[in-house]
């Protein structure tokens, strides 16, 4: 493909990519995968010059745009060369027009950038969340160490304790230690979110949102496969992904619970008052993830953001009562607003008075109301709020 041609197939992707965050429809990185198996024609490296055009015209977009040539604009508008290949060539975009619309550049909406700036998520701390990720990995210790385990390539060792970084793109999911469950892909927050449970070998512990069971394998792995551990979720889709990772990762200690929304006691009613540990990493509008995912800045709004609340206020009530005297409560989300994270806490300490705020000394993370707030620009890591309470003898 010439230059040309892949600005205006990044042109083309980025109209679906904006169709479909207005319809809450398939993600960016989905899109960006069904354009290159519709055009095989497409070498390596153009697909990948396209996916970077149709990414950071994403990054430097506020809110939403009106067209995918108009998000194209503006990042013609800072960078010259990408101008200039708007020349009406063969396959290439039309000349650009005099008054044509450009997209607005911001990190979010201005009623987005406003909550954020609230939560204290301005500047560089804003700017960062428009940033690229890295590849992290955990050592799964069931099978591995992370001081002598042999992988193609050496990683960055992490403040997590089995945590190891590499270039965005890393195909480790090619290697054979990954085939054989001695690493699992897991961004380096989400590690330390695990080490805030405490997990320990011989206990109970309840992951309430498992998902696909990325935490379920690091608590089992804490655990040394000792002792009982649900994963349980209300996402029939996601949590079937669970027994192939759990099979390669060795765990042996996993039961599997699917819910019913509004009626997820029927399924753990017989846990109730009895877990050590309940962990609830809850649905959230993953503001934190924005590096990997940044049209998810699109599909956001006030009314969304006020029911995820809700469910997080469910969550922290329904997970209080599954825990025993003496137990724990650790409450993660993928946010760094605060009303997904501070208040939503410092609301459950308010209903549930015998409850009391433990703040989890992990090595990165700064304060943030009774918990602790990772961010990418001071932790290298996605977003993510995390608390921890106890529920006395």
């Amino acid at each position: 493909m010439k230059p040309a041609a892949r600005v205006q197939a990044a042109i083309e992707i980025l109209d679906r990519v904006i169709d479909a965050a207005r319809d809450q429809g398939a993600p960016a990185d989905r899109i960006v995968a069904e354009w290159a198996k519709a055009n095989r024609y497409a070498g390596s490296k153009d697909r990948r010059a396209v996916r970077e055009l149709v990414y950071d015209a994403i990054r430097q977009c506020g809110p939403v745009p009106q067209s995918g040539r108009a998000a194209m604009l503006l990042l013609a508008k800072r960078d010259g060369s990408i101008g200039a290949l708007f020349d009406g060539s063969p396959y290439g975009p039309k000349p650009i027009q005099p008054d044509e619309p450009i997209a607005k550049p911001g990190i979010a909406a201005s009623w987005l950038t406003k909550r954020l700036s609230a939560a204290d998520v301005k500047g560089a701390e804003g700017r960062a969340l428009m940033g690229r990720a890295p590849l992290d990995v955990r050592v799964n210790t069931l099978k591995a160490e992370r001081d002598s385990i042999e992988l193609p390539l050496a990683g960055e060792p992490l403040a997590a304790p089995n945590a190891l970084r590499f270039e965005a793109g890393t195909p480790v999911d090619q290697w054979d230690a990954f085939r054989e469950g001695r690493i699992e892909v897991q961004d380096h927050g989400s590690q330390l979110a695990c080490l805030a449970a405490a997990a320990k070998p011989g206990e109970t512990v309840i992951d309430l949102c498992a998902g696909a069971g990325g935490k379920t394998l690091a608590l089992a792995a804490a655990m040394d496969n000792r002792g009982r551990l649900i994963a349980s979720d209300t996402d029939k889709r996601r949590l079937s992904q669970l027994p192939p990772r759990v099979e390669r990762a060795g765990v042996a200690v996993v039961e599997q619970r699917l819910l019913d929304p509004g009626r997820e006691l029927e399924a753990l009613g017989d846990l109730a008052g009895a877990a050590d540990c309940v962990l609830i990493d809850a649905p959230c509008s993953g503001v934190g993830t924005w590096r990997r995912k940044p049209e998810a800045k699109w599909r956001l709004t006030p009314d969304r953001l006020a029911k995820f609340a809700e469910t997080q206020d469910y969550l922290l009530d329904l997970g209080a009562r599954l825990v025993k005297p003496g137990g724990r409560l650790v409450f993660v989300t993928c946010s760094m607003l605060d009303e997904e994270g501070a208040d939503r806490f410092a609301a459950f300490l308010e209903r549930h008075d015998g409850w009391r705020a433990d703040a989890p000394e992990l090595p990165l993370g700064s304060a943030r109301g009774q918990g602790i707030r990772l961010s990418p620009f001071h932790d290298g890591t996605d977003g993510f709020f995390v608390a921890r309470a106890h529920l006395p003898c």
